[in-house]
């Protein structure tokens, strides 16, 4: 199997979604929340477990954390761009949220909820930095009353696009400690762990890589996992041929063409519309009317 890669989630929670590796989770949360919500110690609500993702190598391995203040995080990294992802990022902030809530308990309980979402892809175009954060606010005075609903985007594609990019130019964009695990999470390749220029010379980032370098999978992580990579390359390569066009047309197209990819995979009907959001009918009538169906 070639070289793991983070962004695929399953190898993404194996690297901090586990306890020995919880100084790795509480770095990344503090490169990305604001000085109030930092943590010192955060206690993993989902940990890392094979028999969760045995039977859905589409699943989204999302971790849930508590810092010691008792603030929930909820962190995960998104393969591909689905519909409405704006909608289930709002729906699972508020499962977090409303979820530490027990029976008798008053509405007094309840802490700040923040949500992470690290992306594999561009979902705010109109903006050019990666990492935004979302409140409530009122609309006309910007203040922020609800303050315990937080999200945050990180859009790794606009931190760097370019498949040639080289070691310098990765250099030159970090600025700050969101910057070094962005640069991890998307050009690992160009990192050896034993030569770090000073820029990225951080000891998190150094166990980051050591455990990257040394993970091993069982036979059914390493299926899942080269299922979810297999899933992540295909959208990419799909969608990259129609970006050009018009957005619904272009991206109509492509989930077409990824559905005529997977059913070439041998990926079953039932798993294709629940992976492209396509009606089993839908799925049918393209597989008639492409080349598939000819072979």
């Amino acid at each position: 199997m070639e070289k793991i890669t983070p962004r695929v989630d399953l190898a993404f929670k194996k690297i901090f979604g586990v306890e020995e590796n919880k100084d790795l989770l509480i770095s990344l949360i503090n490169s990305i929340v604001t000085q109030e919500d930092q943590v010192k110690e955060v206690t993993l609500l989902n940990p890392y477990n094979p028999k969760n993702f045995k039977k859905d190598k589409l699943s989204i391995l999302d971790i849930k954390a508590t810092g010691e203040s008792g603030k929930r995080f909820n962190i995960e990294i998104q393969i591909t761009d689905e519909a409405d992802y704006d909608k289930r990022a709002l729906y699972y902030w508020a499962k977090l949220y409303t979820e530490q809530l027990k029976t008798a308990e008053d509405y007094a309980s309840l802490e700040k909820a923040i949500g992470i979402h690290i992306l594999n892809f561009t979902s705010i175009p109109e903006v050019k930095k990666y990492h935004n954060v979302f409140n409530i606010v009122e609309k006309e005075s910007g203040l922020k009353y609800f303050k315990d609903l937080e999200l945050h985007t990180i859009e790794l594609k606009k931190f760097t696009g370019q498949a040639d990019e080289k070691l310098n130019d990765l250099v030159g964009k970090i600025k700050t400690s969101l910057d070094i695990w962005a640069a991890f999470l998307t050009r690992h390749e160009l990192l050896n762990k034993d030569a770090l220029p000073k820029e990225l010379n951080d000891s998190s980032l150094r166990k980051a890589l050591t455990v990257l370098e040394v993970m091993n999978f069982n036979a059914e992580e390493r299926e899942a996992y080269e299922g979810h990579l297999k899933w992540l390359m295909i959208e990419a390569n799909t969608l990259r041929k129609y970006e050009q066009k018009g957005f619904a047309e272009g991206r109509a197209e492509g989930i077409a063409q990824v559905a005529i990819n997977l059913l070439k995979k041998g990926m079953s009907i039932a798993d294709i519309a629940e992976a492209t959001n396509l009606s089993i009918d839908e799925i049918n009538k393209i597989a008639s009317s492409s080349t598939l169906a000819e072979n």
